[in-house]
Order: C-alpha cells, then structure tokens, then sequence
C-alpha cells in the first residue's frame, strides 16, 4: 500500500495514500481507544460538521480571507461530505481529550483532501488547500465543534420527537379501543375506585404528548450557537463581520432557525442548554419506563396476576419452564430508560467540569446525548411496534374484578356516609361477602333499583354526584 509522507509540529508520520484522513486524524486513532465507536457511527454529525465548515468558507470568501477559487473547492467538498459520501473517513473515536479538536481535525483534513483531489491535486499537498490555513479558516475547534453539535442535536431531536409522538399516538388509539373496558384503579397497589381502560391509555398518550412540547423548548436553546468566537470567544483570527455572516450563511444551508450568541465568551463556556436538554432526555425516559412498569403489571400473570391485558408473545420466556412469556419489549426499553438517566449525570458532572473560558468535557456530553436521543429513539420505536399496537383487554375479567372489589363502596359515600362505608368495607374484607351483598341483600340500606342507578358503567367511569 502506497503511502504519503504528512508532518505537524510533533513530527512526521505515514499515511496510507487512499485515505482522505491526515496526521492529526491518526494521531487520534492511536490515542483514543475508548468507546470504539468512530464518528462515522453518527453520520447526522458528520453531516453538521460539513454544513459550518461550508458556511466558513463562504463567509471567508465574501470578507476576503479567502481565496474564491479554493473557497470554491471547499464549498464543494464539504457538499460532498454533508451528502455522506465520506462518512467512513471520520473515524476519531466520540470520547478523546482535547475538547473536540480530533473531531474538527478530521473534518478540517478530510475537506482539504477531497478538495485537493477535485482540484486536480494530490492528497496532502496542503500549499494547495490546508487543513488549517483554508478549511479552518476564521475557526477554533471551540467554536466550530459545539456549532456542529448542535446543529446535529437539532436534526436528532426532530427524529425522536416524531418518534415519541408516534408512541404518543399508539397509546391515544388504544384508549379509544378500550373506552368500554371497565378497570379497577389502584393507588399504592391498592384498589381504589372504578376506571376505563381506555381512560387509563389515553392517560398514557397524555403524559408523553407533554413531553413534545418540552423537547421543542430544548431545541430552541440548542439553536444559540458560538460560530465566530474562535478560541474563547473574543474572536481572535476572524475578520470583522465574520460571525453574523458565517451565522447566517448557516442557516441557509441547514435551513434551521440558528442564532449568533449576544456574549460569545459566555456562550463559549456555556453547557446549560446541554444540561437542560439531558434532563429533558431523562424526564422522558423515567415517563416511559413508568408506563412500561405498568404494563408489566398489568399484564402480570396471567392466571395469578392481574392480567388485565395481553401483550404481544415476542419469544419463549424460559429456557426451563415450558409454556413462559415475559413482558421483554417492555422490560428492554425499562433498561434504555436507565441508561438514559445515567447519562444525564454523566452530562450534568461534565458540565461541572468546565474550567474558565472552555469546557473541554464537550466529548463526553455529545457522546452522552447522542447515544441517549439514539437509545431513546429506538426504544419508543421498539415500543410501539412490538408491544403497544398489539395489546388486547381482557374485559370481562377487568369487570369481574371491579364488581368484587370492596373499592366500589367509595361510591356510597354520598347515599349512606363514610363511617358505615367503612363498616361495610371491613365485613366483605374479613368475610369474603360482596359489597354488594352486604348493602343490598343482608342490611337493605339501599333497593336495588338505587344500586343499579349508581353502579352504571358510565357513572362508574365518569362519576356524577348521587344522594
């Protein structure tokens, strides 16, 4: 394999001649043997990384600091590299030290290179088109990279959100499904008083659609970007003009609604709108991860559990007991959910961690919030597909449990009070006797035409006040 000769200020090193990669690049492979997953796992980022490294070259072209021709070659490659078609050169693993600078590095090397071969040049003939002087042109790995992270986050987040609304969705149509199902409600395990099912899917459906509107306030705080700050926000090396320009030109080409920081020393420090999206990513997951635990109980069983509804069989559940399902949709995405919280400590110290004017833990936190949206992506996914659209009511068995329920007394609280409520509670718990019974049959303290007046399916579902 032929190689090129390529040096920085550490020294000199071989590089394989077919990779589009330079020096530095492979400086971060042989350092950084982390989490083994290269860049190129987040082809969303690499994208990002393309769009600001364009929008420089063309801000440097209109101010002059850089030559239109080169510029030119630039636009173009970094066109080739936002389509994906070098996705497999980015390979700096997503965990390094130096605050992002392998990540921008490689960026930087790989446009320069591809320029370079349109141009009708070798690689790494870098008098043409440098990695530093023309692609990094205006630029700091401390500006450059957290623009691309969130522009990448924005784009990632649009995703789960459709995702997660989907969900949302699935759960809104079971609850019409199940809108004539009677339940038992619980608190604390306990029963407490009639329900529908439908109510308590609709519930569900509810409780994730609340969480759309809190991923939308995310994005809009992830769209405050640093570009023209350079080093630490006093944009050394950049020309005058260069960061409302380089901003604008950005949202041309990703056509989101980005906004240039009023304090870019500030905003070059700044991570809260990292942490504020990681709790975000966590409030969600603890939200789904609590659905999913009741689904499992209420599928418990199925003859000596609750068993008010059937998920769908995916696999064998035993490899010892013959005839076992388990709830494993369900139980997989509960573990994603425990990732996800993790995660957000992970992001909540790296932002601690930040001293002065940077915050050189950015790695972590992209890493953490990549795989979080990703894992979360997947699960709600999973979840819907697998488990969600497939459930079934067992009806008549949810309304045999309501009307053997000693709860049901809570609806004679009005006609005959709270103290003989309690009284009659107490003997169906200790005899076994329906409430029912005890009322009606045995004391008479109601006729069973009253009975039938208060214990309708619509006013045990929808209570309405009876004397």
């Amino acid at each position: 394999m032929s190689k090129r000769i390529e040096h920085d200020f550490l020294g000199e090193k071989e590089i394989p001649h077919d990779v589009y990669y330079g020096i530095q690049t492979l400086r971060a492979l042989e350092n950084f043997h982390i989490t083994g997953i290269p860049l190129m796992v987040e082809p969303i980022f690499v994208q990002s990384l393309g769009y600001v490294k364009k929008a420089a070259a063309m801000a440097n072209r209109d101010l002059g600091v850089l030559d239109k021709d080169i510029a030119a070659y630039i636009i173009k490659a970094c066109d080739r590299v936002i389509a994906g078609e070098f996705n497999n050169q980015f390979l700096s693993d997503l965990i390094q030290g130096g605050a992002g600078t392998s990540v921008n590095m490689n960026a930087n090397e790989v446009i320069a290179n591809v320029a370079l071969e349109m141009m009708g040049k070798e690689k790494g003939q870098y008098d043409f088109c440098h990695p530093n002087n023309h692609v990094n042109c205006s630029q700091s790995t401390n500006d450059a990279y957290p623009t691309a992270f969130r522009i990448a986050l924005i784009n990632k987040l649009t995703g789960y959100s459709n995702t997660l609304g989907d969900l949302a969705n699935a759960f809104g149509e079971k609850g019409i499904e199940f809108r004539n199902v009677l339940k038992m409600g619980r608190t604390q395990l306990q029963d407490a008083v009639p329900m529908s099912l439908g109510d308590e899917f609709k519930a569900f459906a509810t409780n994730l659609n609340e969480e759309l509107s809190r991923i939308e306030d995310s994005k809009r705080l992830i769209s405050e970007i640093n570009m023209g700050a350079t080093a630490i926000g006093t944009s050394v090396n950049a020309p005058k003009g260069y960061a409302d320009l380089v901003t604008q030109y950005l949202r041309e080409v990703t056509g989101l609604e980005l906004v240039l920081a009023g304090d870019l020393i500030e905003a070059t420090y700044d991570t809260g709108a990292y942490v504020q999206l990681s709790g975000v990513l966590k409030r969600t997951a603890v939200k789904v991860s609590k659905i999913c635990n009741d689904l499992r109980l209420l599928s418990s069983g199925p003859r000596t559990g609750l068993n008010e509804i059937n998920l769908p069989p995916m696999q064998p559940g035993s490899s010892i007991m013959p005839g076992k399902v388990n709830p494993v949709i369900p139980e997989v995405v509960n573990q994603t959910a425990f990732y996800v919280i993790g995660a957000d400590l992970t992001v909540t110290m790296a932002a601690e961690a930040g001293q002065l004017q940077l915050n050189v833990m950015e790695p972590v936190i992209s890493f953490a919030l990549f795989t979080a949206i990703t894992y979360m992506t997947n699960a709600c996914r999973t979840l819907r597909e697998k488990c969600v659209l497939g459930i079934t009511a067992n009806a008549e068995r949810t309304r045999d449990m309501v009307m053997n329920s000693i709860g049901i007394v809570t609806q004679l609280n009005p006609v005959i009070g709270y103290e003989k409520c309690s009284a009659i509670a107490r003997e169906a718990l200790e005899t076994g006797k329906s409430v029912h019974d005890i009322v009606v049959k045995e004391q008479q303290l109601i006729t069973q035409e009253k009975w039938d007046e208060i214990f309708t399916f619509d006013n045990l579902i929808r209570p309405q006040f009876i004397q």
